[in-house]
């Protein structure tokens, strides 16, 4: 099988000073990221409960919700995406307390820049190490591979299944958040950026029952999806 196609990481950065807003938005679009701002706490939590990144740099002193305090809305939602927090307030002290809230990594501003973008590189290597199987039922979906396999000890009577990228995106964002109801609306957001119709939603879930099993994901009514059981 071909090897999948590398796809720009998502950032959300959550800063409100504009002019390093700025800066920071070039110089990680030259990186490579695809970067998303918000500008107050109150929008960094509606972002990040809504929408999937693979990395995020906070700000502490923010309008709305304090950065600390958003932290920990973000992780008892179960939002595991791997935090920086880059703050003027960096004495040890301060950065014990972003460290407990739930952050991956805190950089004191002023910083470097070459510092700040290798310990992005470094979160984002440690999360894929850390998060590339995510549990379906019985089995794992491995980002990587795109392939759905038998969880340690698990018996199943389906073979590994090897999925489309498509098909990969959209059961990764239902077993990102298992206990989560997912509008059409969602989905094509986080899968099918450049869809325009829901219903595209709609055949992949099918291609992905049809390859798992019906019970893989979830039709919850008039709300949208929700991630299943696979078969065993």
């Amino acid at each position: 099988m071909d090897a999948p196609a590398v796809r720009p990481a998502r950032l959300l950065l959550v800063e409100d000073d504009p002019e390093l807003v700025a800066m920071l938005c070039g110089v990680l679009a030259e990186e490579g990221y695809v970067v998303d701002v918000a500008r107050d706490g109150q929008r960094a939590l509606h972002l990040a409960l809504t929408s999937t990144y693979d990395v995020a740099v906070l700000d502490r002193r923010l309008p709305a919700i304090e950065g600390l305090d958003l932290l920990g809305r973000l992780r008892a939602s179960a939002v595991t995406t791997p935090v920086l927090v880059l703050s003027a307030l960096a004495n040890p002290a301060d950065r014990v307390r972003g460290l407990d809230a739930g952050a991956e990594d805190y950089l004191g501003k002023p910083f470097d820049l070459d510092e700040l973008l290798a310990r992005l590189r470094a979160l984002r290597r440690r999360h894929l190490d850390t998060a590339r199987l995510l549990p379906v039922g019985a089995w794992r979906l491995d980002l990587r591979t795109r392939q759905v396999v038998p969880a340690p000890g698990a018996e199943t009577t389906l073979p590994v299944a090897e999925l489309s990228e498509r098909e990969c995106d959209l059961l990764a964002a239902l077993a990102g958040r298992p206990g989560r109801v997912f509008s059409r609306r969602e989905l094509l957001s986080l899968a099918f950026p450049e869809a325009r119709s829901e219903a595209v939603v709609d055949t992949y879930v099918h291609y992905l029952r049809r390859k798992l099993g019906a019970e893989v994901v979830t039709t919850v009514h008039g709300r949208g999806y929700r991630l299943g059981r696979s078969r065993t």
